[in-house]
């Protein structure tokens, strides 16, 4: 393509089209005849393009650049089972309806490091345009708080979108086993609890538990999954379990646990106690003997309080984050959606990017005397 400058020297390279019609009609305008006119013209259209090009040119709207692009779910487990990838799953069936330009949606798995990897994609390798989600564990907001390796990504600076439920992890006893029936019980009798591993929830809280509250839970890690430690308990190895979600708890095999007294739920483990669970059961923030204890326990329980979050990264253009943040609201709402997560039994009680982002920098702005005594109860990463 020529340039303007090879224009103002040649008068036999054309102009662009527009350019020379606007010439034409001033030329038209004008008394001039002969080699005037011929002068004229060549100055004319030189001039008209230029300005042509140096103008400032409109900017591209929210739906002209999702239209024909694909936006990505980046979910930061493996591709089995679970409402980490579910949710996400759903999400993408329905919301392209309600992004401007209805892009493509897809679903893509990058596992590794508890969600560290996925942050860092999101937050710094992959584009800030608005094409990349992530769906992580909420367990990767304390990697760097807590300093784990790798873990340089910052989450008060991710643009929050929500999460489609809200949840709450409890302590439960399997009610054939012990005669332990509150929390304060567990302060003066051990009780057994199954865990998956040390540095999972059911091996955590117990921990945190155990320091910070004085109760006298026995953890035996090494169950492949939670439905692992529920068939513990029943089989009588171990008493109860610490750690796992109030949903999960009301769902599946046991679903009728809480309902027939198999179970006693000895205390909820969130930032807020949950509305459908009796109020007679305490929240463990509730319970610590200092300012301190309790932000140590905030510090650990307040993840579960954001559900299953997602966010873009931090350079995604305004218009388009609030675009995406809208399309979620909707679909949150749609019949459609409503249906595919009755199907798998998933609950729906959405959380909005404002609530995600205070409670992120709620958690960020813990003193650093309670983070260091938190660190000190997670395992080495």
């Amino acid at each position: 393509m020529c340039s303007d400058r090879a224009r103002l020297q040649n008068p036999l390279v054309p102009a662009p089209a527009g350019a020379q019609i606007r010439s034409q009609r001033l030329l038209d305008s004008l008394s001039l005849r002969g080699n005037e006119r011929n002068k004229v013209a060549v100055i004319s259209v030189a001039a008209i393009a230029l300005l042509t090009m140096h103008s400032p040119a409109r900017p591209e709207t929210v739906e002209e650049f999702y239209r024909g692009n694909t936006l990505t779910l980046y979910v930061g487990t493996g591709t089995g089972p679970g409402a980490v990838s579910a949710y996400p799953r759903a999400i993408a069936q329905v919301i392209k309806k309600y992004l401007p330009g209805h892009p493509n949606v897809v679903v893509s798995y990058m596992p590794g490091a508890g969600g560290i990897k996925a942050a860092t994609f999101i937050d710094r390798v992959g584009p800030q345009d608005g094409t990349a989600w992530g769906f992580i564990t909420r367990g990767f907001l304390l990697a760097p708080l807590l300093k784990y390796q790798g873990a340089n990504f910052d989450p008060t600076r991710f643009n929050w979108i929500g999460s489609p439920s809200r949840t709450v992890s409890v302590g439960t006893v399997w009610n054939a086993s012990t005669a332990v029936r509150t929390i304060q019980e567990a302060m003066q009798k051990e009780v057994i609890v199954g865990a998956t591993s040390a540095g999972q929830d059911t091996g955590i809280f117990p921990k945190a538990l155990n320091r910070v509250l004085g109760t006298k839970f026995k953890i035996v890690t090494g169950y492949s999954s939670v439905g692992e430690v529920d068939l513990a308990m029943v089989r009588g190895e171990v008493q109860g379990k610490v750690g796992s979600t109030w949903n999960s708890l009301n769902s599946g095999p046991s679903v009728n646990w809480v309902r027939d007294n198999i179970v006693t739920v000895l205390v909820q483990l969130g930032v807020k106690k949950a509305a459908d669970i009796p109020d007679s059961v305490p929240l463990a923030l509730d319970l610590a003997k200092t300012t301190e204890d309790r932000q140590v326990l905030e510090v650990l329980c307040a993840p579960s309080a954001t559900g299953y979050p997602s966010f873009l990264g931090p350079g995604v253009p305004k218009d388009r984050v609030e675009a995406i943040r809208s399309a979620y609201s909707q679909t949150m709402k749609d019949p459609e959606f409503i249906e595919l997560l009755n199907k798998q039994s998933l609950d729906l009680d959405p959380i909005g990017a404002a609530e995600l982002d205070d409670i992120v920098h709620r958690i960020f702005a813990l003193p650093d005397a309670a983070v260091e005594r938190a660190r000190d109860l997670m395992p080495p990463p």
